[in-house]
């Protein structure tokens, strides 16, 4: 590995921590700014698609490739992001991502078609996919100290699990209280504040004088990851069946398994496929697919009875979110501690179960009941379960690897968040729209109170899904994860301090 001088002292001659940064939590403060960035602009555009539609003069085509190019993206240039980051040094491509992302955010805040709208949002994606594997590699080998690096990681997690629910909030308030360009022109002060700071951020690489880039494999796993992400996603509007989706996913898996056969034959493959024997690794990517293939239908889902049931505004909508997110905090804040005590596995699949339990009370949500009685418990159940649940997973996902390897495991850590989520979506959406077809017994001449019934019915299906996506997640963490597993990369993270940079 190598570190640069700066690495030992802070900006000031102050000596860093043992097992840890100078000023760590001005580090991590930074870090996790431009993790929100990433995250928020997600889901910040959604309450504003009606305002850029009328502003812009756009089609509900270009309004899906608002919301679409940003995801497909960032999902299929995750893993080439945290690669590059192991190669030619995390810091320099987590600093090219932070420009990259706030030169377009400019760029679309200032947009008056919606064509240079549609490739802003593709260049912040791109953009995003350098920054959140980058980001979390700095972190994961930065903190060397298992307990400093369990709170920048359950920092980290928060961010993750609550950043969908604080985008949707403060979409609604930039775009009702300013205009919808202000969700991009808040991005410009973050992204300077994290720039400013970047001379507290360590470098480091993977070992070796002339890095290279095995060129076919970074094409075919971008390409397969790109295809698959637009198919999991035009899923329902395209069919299940249609010969499109169908061909684009033959296309997406043909590309990875062109992939997989680069990546054997390469001598510095894109993904060491070598690193899936560490088996904490492994379980805990698994684990995370079926957590966010359930929890990203809470928010879609939620939002949707919220607006179309209880008839809640864009604006009232996003602050129903609030305790979602604060809930999420608390839960992660828990967890840390506990973690400590209890160990990784039995916090994260207690975490699943609570998850789970909120779930549960959302899939009895009633046609005529309120906010207060029929949402926000299971709302603030669910969310402290995903606090308690994602420290522990991103813990056992991104520890215990060789340090060399530190990006392509965050870039495999975010890269299952984006396909479980997209995976749980298409999949509960399908569920959803089935039941609530089967409730209506194929009539078009419903009366409205019997479609809302039907729309109900539907998202209760989805919450139920969900509810078995987290339980099947907990009982795969506990039955494939014992102590004498844990313990050896606890240990290894906890004495690689004492390992010289």
């Amino acid at each position: 590995m190598t570190v640069s001088p700066a690495n030992d002292t802070d900006p000031a001659g102050e000596e860093a921590a043992p097992g840890g940064p100078a000023r760590p939590g001005l580090l991590l403060l930074f870090l996790c700014l431009a993790d929100l960035m990433v995250v928020l602009d997600a889901t910040i555009v959604n309450v504003a698609l009606p305002s850029m539609k009328s502003g812009l003069g756009m089609t509900q085509t270009d309004l899906q490739w608002v919301v679409n190019g940003y995801a497909l993206l960032f999902g299929g240039f995750l893993m080439l992001g945290g690669k590059l980051g192991d190669l030619f040094g995390r810091k320099r491509l987590f600093l090219i991502g932070v420009v990259m992302f706030t030169v377009a955010s400019v760029v679309n805040g200032f947009a008056e078609s919606s064509l240079v709208l549609i490739v802003g949002r593709c260049l912040q994606g791109v953009a995003g996919a350098l920054i959140a594997p980058t980001g979390l590699s700095i972190i994961n080998t930065s903190f060397k100290d298992t307990s400093m690096r369990t709170k920048a990681l359950g920092a980290w997690g928060t961010i993750a699990a609550a950043g969908g629910a604080l985008g949707l909030l403060l979409g609604g308030v930039l775009s009702s209280a300013l205009s919808w360009h202000w969700i991009f022109f808040i991005n410009l002060p973050v992204g300077l504040v994290v720039l400013l700071g970047s001379r507290l951020i360590p470098d480091s690489r993977e070992r070796g004088e002339n890095p290279s880039v095995d060129y076919v494999g970074a094409v075919t796993l971008t390409g397969g990851l790109l295809l698959l992400v637009l198919a999991l996603s035009h899923g329902q509007s395209w069919g299940w069946t249609s010969a499109r989706l169908l061909g684009t996913v033959a296309t997406a898996l043909l590309l990875l398994a062109a992939f997989l056969v680069a990546s054997v034959r390469s001598r510095s493959p894109i993904v060491r496929l070598g690193i899936f024997r560490i088996r904490t690794l492994a379980v805990a990517d698994l684990v995370l697919l079926m957590l966010t293939s359930g929890i990203f239908s809470m928010f879609f889902f939620s939002s949707l009875y919220l607006q179309d049931v209880l008839e809640y505004s864009p604006i009232r909508a996003g602050l129903a979110f609030l305790p979602a997110a604060i809930g999420v905090m608390v839960g992660a804040t828990l967890a840390q501690p506990v973690v400590k005590r209890l160990g990784p596995v039995a916090v994260g699949s207690a975490g699943l179960v609570v998850g789970a339990a909120g779930m549960l009370f959302l899939a009895r949500l009633p046609v005529e009941g309120d906010y207060a009685g029929g949402l926000l418990p299971g709302l603030l159940t669910l969310s402290i379960g995903l606090g308690l649940a994602f420290v522990p997973v991103t813990l056992l996902a991104t520890s215990g690897v060789p340090e060399e390897d530190a990006g392509l495991a965050s870039g495999l850590y975010q890269t299952v968040q984006e396909i479980g989520g997209a995976i749980g979506l298409a999949v509960l959406s399908a569920l959803a729209v089935r039941r609530a077809a089967a409730e209506l017994d194929g009539s078009s001449a419903a009366d409205t109170a019997s479609q809302v019934a039907a729309q109900v019915a539907g998202f209760r299906t989805a919450f139920l899904g969900g509810a078995v996506a987290l339980l099947a997640g907990a009982l795969v963490l506990a039955a494939l994860l014992r102590k004498r597993h844990v313990d050896p990369v606890m240990e290894q993270a906890a004495n690689s301090e004492a390992q010289p940079a």
